[in-house]
């Protein structure tokens, strides 16, 4: 008798389309790399447009399918806008964020504010938006919010920032729940500190660096190339039993 050996699902994303945002630049740049070089036609998103063209002559030109969309994350009635005109996207990478650090006596509503409106409400509608479509179109879909290990713990200065991570990461969890019948999956992948343009102010700092390195179990921070893998991976019919779930890249921070 012939034994039948399991084979590895594929990672490849040929013929399926993708949106990233904070695609410019950092984590949602590499984001866009990664699916794309995967074959997935990617749009990349944005509100800095100058810098997002760049990205994609770039990706163009190593031969990768993309394009540009101007977008902000945050812009509730300007994503139903973008979206509607756009053809269902089987991807979703939401790479928007922000991050207002201060003491928890010393936080401004108007940081507050900015941080949840994007890092909360944006990525909530955003969400809604995506999974509308995909539901329409019959698509089996992956929506990956990119969270932080400060959706899981808490942290010097970020009562504000990882209150948002929390909340992202209960929406998520819900989100699966009620889009899992329809075969969509949500997840959300939880980094370390990742030198990119929004990390840099916490690398001028000799303390916090101190502690950066203190608490990664691996000994060092992380790289935007750290990300890539797995966002291949839960976008991937290779992760087609994961939802509902966070993938936690965090060099062993929160293994405590």
């Amino acid at each position: 008798m012939t034994t039948q050996l399991p084979r590895t699902p594929s990672f490849r994303l040929d013929g399926r389309r993708a949106l990233v945002t904070g695609a410019s630049s950092g984590i949602g740049q590499g984001a866009a790399v990664a699916l794309a070089e995967a074959g997935a036609h990617v749009v990349c998103a944005a509100r800095g447009v100058e810098r997002l063209e760049d990205t994609v002559a770039a990706m163009r030109d190593a031969g990768w399918s993309a394009e540009a969309m101007a977008l902000d994350a945050a812009d509730i009635e300007g994503i139903g806008t973008a979206l509607s005109t756009a053809d269902a996207f089987h991807i979703l990478v939401n790479a928007a964020g922000t991050a207002r650090h201060s003491p928890a006596v010393d936080t401004q509503p108007q940081d507050y504010d900015a941080v949840m409106d994007l890092n909360m409400r944006g990525a909530y509608f955003l969400s809604a938006e995506v999974a509308r479509a995909q539901m329409a179109a019959g698509i089996r879909g992956s929506i990956i919010h990119i969270s932080s290990q400060m959706g899981h713990v808490g942290g010097i200065d970020r009562a504000v920032y990882a209150a948002s991570k929390h909340g992202l990461e209960g929406m998520v969890k819900s989100m699966a729940i009620e889009w899992g019948p329809k075969g969509i999956r949500v997840n959300t992948i939880c980094p370390t500190f990742i030198r990119t343009p929004l990390t840099a102010p916490t690398f001028d700092n000799p303390e916090r660096v101190a502690w950066i390195e203190d608490k990664i179990k691996l000994g060092r921070v992380g790289e935007v190339e750290d990300i890539m893998g797995a966002v291949v991976w839960l976008a991937s019919d290779a992760a087609s039993l994961v939802t509902g779930t966070s993938i936690l890249v965090d060099g062993g921070w929160t293994a405590d």
